[in-house]
Parts: C-alpha cells; sequence; structure tokens
C-alpha cells in the first residue's frame, strides 16, 4: 500500500502512548526504471521504420517530427513525476495532532486538532469520490489520502480509528 506506519519515536514520559507517525504518498505505476525501458524501448520502435529511408533525405523530412515525438513523452512523464510528489505526514501525540501535506512545487499545508476530538469519517457516498475519508475535530474538516484507491482509503479509516483509539485511551 502506498502508506506506512513509521515506527514510533518512544516518549519522553514512559506512561504516556508512543508518538504515531503515518506517511502516504501516492502510487506510481511506471517507476523510474521502468521509465527508462519504456523511453528507449519507444525510441527503438520509432527507429525501426527509419531503416526503410537510411541514406535517403525522406529520412531528414522525418526525423524532426520523430524526435519529437519522443521528447513529448518524455516531457509528459516528467511532468506526470513532478505533479506526483505529493507526500502527507501523520503525527499523532497524546496531545496533538498534525497532518502536513507536501504538494507539487513546494506548496505545504499544516492541519492541527486534539487528537481527543478527532474523528475519522468515511463517506461511501455523497463525498466527491466514493469512501472518500477525512479528519474531523480541527478548525475545518480535512481530507487524507486523497489519491488513494478506495480499498485503501477504507484500509486505511480503519487503522487510523484502531491508532486514535489507542491515543485516547
Amino acid at each position: 500500500m502506498p502508506y506506512q506506519w513509521l515506527p514510533p519515536d518512544p516518549a519522553p514520559d514512559l506512561s504516556q502512548p508512543d508518538t504515531s507517525h503515518l506517511r502516504l504518498w501516492p502510487y506510481r505505476s511506471l517507476p523510474r526504471r521502468g521509465f527508462v525501458w519504456f523511453i528507449g524501448g519507444t525510441s527503438a520502435l520509432i527507429a525501426l521504420p527509419l531503416m526503410a529511408v537510411l541514406g535517403s533525405p525522406v529520412l531528414w523530412g522525418l526525423l524532426p517530427f520523430l524526435v519529437l515525438a519522443v521528447a513529448g513523452i518524455w516531457a509528459a512523464l516528467q511532468r506526470s513525476y513532478r505533479d506526483a510528489e505529493i507526500v502527507e505526514d501523520l503525527t499523532l501525540t497524546p496531545a496533538l495532532v498534525t497532518l502536513t501535506r507536501h504538494g507539487p512545487r513546494n506548496r505545504h499545508a499544516q492541519w492541527q486538532a486534539n487528537p481527543h476530538w478527532v474523528r475519522v469519517e468515511l463517506y461511501a457516498t455523497g463525498g466527491p469520490v466514493p469512501q472518500y475519508l477525512t479528519l474531523h475535530g480541527g478548525p475545518r474538516p480535512v481530507e487524507i489520502g486523497s489519491f488513494l484507491s478506495e480499498d485503501e482509503r477504507v484500509a486505511l479509516s480503519a487503522e487510523l480509528r484502531a491508532a486514535f483509539a489507542l491515543h485516547k485511551g
């Protein structure tokens, strides 16, 4: 799953529960290694028909368009990688819950609340997407895991409820 509970930080006071830390990120269906293979394969497949026109002026007429096609694919995939540089960090302590979203192009947003009052809400329908997951209890409701699939949001909601129950009581 594209989220992970990080090892807990030990609390200074052993009578208090440890700090919980959750990190979420979008799923990447094409890792960097696959990106290299895809661009290489695309270039090879585009170059294959050029073998028939080697040594003729037609090659120089087709070559700029084929290079532009590969460069366009490269640029589009790079843009996709930059736009998906999203990381959400949830830090849960007995006194404070903090959700920090690090977005593309250095955008940051932060939400804080008292964990005793936070409710994990999962809307099966009625939200912008099915299985819409939010945290209520701070200055405003906040969505968590917007980039996760429906099944992942359902699993995450159960894990968040368990984590909040552990810190409340």
